[in-house]
């Protein structure tokens, strides 16, 4: 097993990136499951921690600048189907944090895998809803969330999966620019 302290700094500034992104997706993934929000601090946290994993990682600034153009052209196009009623308000603002950190070459695949998981999540959740619910499990008041047929759907589990989808092909784990 390595020394960890004799570890380039480089590396462990990577490892530490490695490990921003995920906790903070899976982070949301949880509170929209639970609450049915994702909270405007969590997904600030993800955007603001983008420029300074970038700057740590020395990510060329013409790269720079085509990760933070994709993540403003998800954020105006997000809160146009915000505005329309289409998706949430928190869900479009984590998809835009989780755009900036994936760049132009993410972008499509995390569009298209969180997509399908969220139709799929949609089909489970209207299959769910149908069932009645054993005793023990209504207690849990997020359970009875997610099974009232009057709720929406926590799509942040979708775009979490996907965005750990895509990240794990992102230039943040490949080292390919």
């Amino acid at each position: 097993m390595p020394d960890i302290a004799a570890l380039p700094a480089y590396s462990l500034l990577q490892w530490s990136i490695v490990a921003v992104f995920p906790l903070l997706m899976v982070t949301a993934a949880a509170s929209d499951a639970v609450s049915m929000r994702i909270p405007n601090w969590l997904t600030g946290t993800l955007a603001l921690a983008f420029p300074l994993a970038a700057a740590g990682t020395a990510m060329p600034i013409g790269t720079l600048g085509l990760h933070i153009a994709v993540g403003l052209g998800a954020l105006l196009v997000c809160m146009g189907l915000f505005a329309t009623g289409w998706i949430g308000g928190g869900d479009a603002k984590f998809f835009a944090a989780a755009a900036l950190w994936l760049g132009p070459a993410q972008i499509l695949g995390f569009l298209l895998v969180s997509t399908v998981l969220g139709g799929l999540l949609t089909l489970a959740l209207l299959f769910f809803r149908k069932l009645p619910m054993p005793a023990p499990l209504a207690a849990q008041s997020w359970l009875m969330r997610l099974h009232d047929p009057g709720e929406g759907v926590p799509y942040g589990l979708a775009l979490a999966a996907g965005g750990l989808i895509a990240f794990g092909q992102s230039v943040w784990l490949t080292g390919a620019a």
